[in-house]
């Protein structure tokens, strides 16, 4: 069908930060079965980029790796300038890169709050920055931040990310009305409770065939009654990174099972 073509990433050059594995390693394989050119990624220690390469060697993609840290800005515009002169062009950007740290509040200390402000805020405005001259003298660009369900939502022991990313999603609104009149998007992508190896232990059965506690609390919290798979993150990447979303602005896509539509399920 026509209409498919407009879904369809060939030709084009996407740098994912931070996507050496887990939700941007998912994201850049969606990519790459819709046809992307190429696909950059970066993360802050050689070892990191190498295990990223050999992850993408292992799923038939052809990856260019580099270490940069997204909160050290010379590092960024440095390394904007050598994707340009190896690479080409950056397309898409996903801000894919950061942390987070389960501390109380009143137990936190400023330099763990700052630290996770830097990286997961702070980190998407100077790659965005960088990149953002470039598709304004192409007249088109589009940059996904990936946000969370901390960014409408509040938990215990989040202080620090739920900040940086609510800060992101009106980051992401403001890119979309600061740059929407040089045909740049800009919208967000908001992960559920995904299923990966660092989430494992936490849906494991207990040793009294019971669920884990916190297993259960989002299974009950999520209509979908699961945790979702990382690849279901995919299409709606695709989606935002391809012609497809071209009047798409400044809007967070949820990928959450529809836990922000729900109450949860009644106790019986």
């Amino acid at each position: 069908m026509e209409s498919l073509k407009a879904f369809s990433l060939e030709g084009k050059n996407a740098w994912i930060t931070g996507a050496s594995y887990g939700i941007g390693f998912n994201i850049a394989k969606a990519f790459h079965a819709a046809g992307i050119k190429n696909i950059v990624f970066n993360d802050v220690k050689q070892e990191l980029v190498d295990r990223g390469l050999a992850s993408y060697k292992e799923a038939g993609i052809e990856a260019h790796g580099y270490v940069c840290d997204v909160t050290n800005e010379d590092q960024v515009q440095a390394l904007v300038k050598q994707i340009h002169e190896e690479v080409g062009q950056i397309d898409i950007l996903v801000n894919n890169a950061g942390i987070i740290k389960r501390i109380p509040m009143h137990e936190m200390k400023r330099a763990e709050f700052q630290q996770v402000i830097d990286i997961d805020l702070v980190g998407p405005f100077i790659v965005s920055k960088a990149v953002l001259p470039g598709m304004m003298e192409r007249k088109e660009g589009k940059i996904i931040n990936i946000c969370s369900m901390m960014s409408e939502l509040g938990r215990e022991t989040v202080s620090a990310y739920a900040a940086a990313k609510g800060g992101l999603k009106m980051l992401t609104r403001n890119i979309c009305s600061e740059y929407g009149e040089y045909n740049i998007q800009c919208n967000g992508i908001g992960p559920g409770y995904i299923a990966t190896p660092q989430t494992a232990p936490l849906r494991e059965i207990q040793p009294d065939g019971s669920r884990h506690p916190f297993d259960s609390f989002i299974c009950a919290k999520t209509p979908a009654g699961r945790w979702l798979d990382p690849s279901e993150l995919g299409g709606p990447a695709v989606f935002l990174a391809s012609h497809a979303s071209d009047a798409v602005n400044g809007h967070v896509l949820y990928v959450d099972g529809g836990i922000l539509a729900y109450i949860g399920k009644q106790p019986k």
